[in-house]
């Protein structure tokens, strides 16, 4: 009888909702300031490390054919830049399960990224703190650290500066996807070329909507939301439109394009609620798909091994 294999770490690491994004003008480096709140909802990327002779990766689940396997492929490098921190040769194989949409503004990339930190730290035990994986993790993109933290937080910076945000209950959306995902350095190109100038240079974070998290107000929370991409999104795909004002006919306490989109999440008042949003936007026709979601739930996190 051969050996059984030797069993893999699985980690499972949450997409997010940007509640309300507030962007500044390009600086030199190439990024732009941005002050963020972010909730991780139900949507899960589940990413297994096992023992292998050299670094390789697999993709299965929704739009698995859309993700590369090559070296950009931002789990592989975020295997490749813990085995060189702690002096180790990478060899892991990686198997990437995919349920947040690809290029859909809700950082599933960053997802895989962020579990592959945590699935390769347990299985080569190198024992390294969430505060060193969040180090790591700042390197590897803006949204990495806070797939890593989950719940509810504000983000400053690049979005990579993270503080913990008072928020309670919880939040039940809809969220209308596409199949044909934006380009993030595309959105924000446009985001330049049209409100850029006239943004803030140092973006502050939304005080009512804060405010409002901490006190579990939905309706405050839904006048709240607020993305200042949103309008650059709808300029390079139009037809999210529709999709925005369908949701909001349906009766959503708000709606917003998430992050640089094309994701649209429409608020809830409950999770019956979300269901007949969805059903109203499938109707319509005006998505590909439609999932429901509730956050905030936690960040990446070992589910078996």
């Amino acid at each position: 009888m051969s050996p059984s294999p030797v069993p893999g770490i699985t980690v499972r690491a949450p997409g997010k909702i940007n509640l309300a994004l507030r962007v500044g003008p390009r600086r030199e480096d190439g990024y732009h300031p941005l002050a963020t709140v972010f909730q991780a909802v139900s949507v899960y990327e589940d990413v297994t490390a096992r023992p292998a002779d050299a670094l390789g990766i697999t993709v299965t689940g929704a739009q698995a054919d859309q993700v590369p396997t090559d070296a950009t492929n931002l789990a592989l490098r975020a295997a490749e830049l813990l085995a060189r921190t702690v002096g180790i040769e990478p060899l892991v194989h990686l198997h990437v399960h995919k349920g947040v949409p690809v290029a859909g503004g809700m950082a599933g990339g960053s997802a895989d990224a962020a579990a592959a930190l945590v699935a390769c730290d347990a299985l080569w035990g190198t024992g390294l703190s969430r505060a060193a994986l969040s180090d790591l993790a700042a390197t590897l993109g803006a949204d990495v650290p806070f797939s890593l933290l989950g719940h509810t937080a504000v983000g400053s910076g690049r979005g990579d500066l993270l503080s913990p945000a008072l928020s309670s209950g919880q939040y039940h959306w809809a969220l209308a996807l596409r199949r044909t995902g934006l380009s993030t350095p595309a959105v924000f190109a446009r985001f330049d070329a049209t409100d850029g100038p006239a943004a803030l240079p140092e973006p502050e974070p939304d005080v009512a909507l804060l405010a409002a998290l901490r006190s579990a107000d939905l309706d405050a929370v839904g006048r709240a939301l607020g993305n200042d991409l949103q309008a650059a999104a709808l300029d390079l795909a139009p037809e999210l439109a529709d999709t925005l004002a369908v949701a909001t006919r349906a009766g959503a306490l708000g709606v917003l394009v998430s992050g640089s989109g094309p994701t649209v999440a429409a608020l809830a008042r409950t999770r019956v609620h979300a269901l007949a949003i969805a059903a109203e936007i499938t109707a319509a026709g005006v998505a590909d798909d439609v999932l429901c979601a509730a956050g905030p739930v936690a960040g990446a996190r070992v589910v078996t091994g």
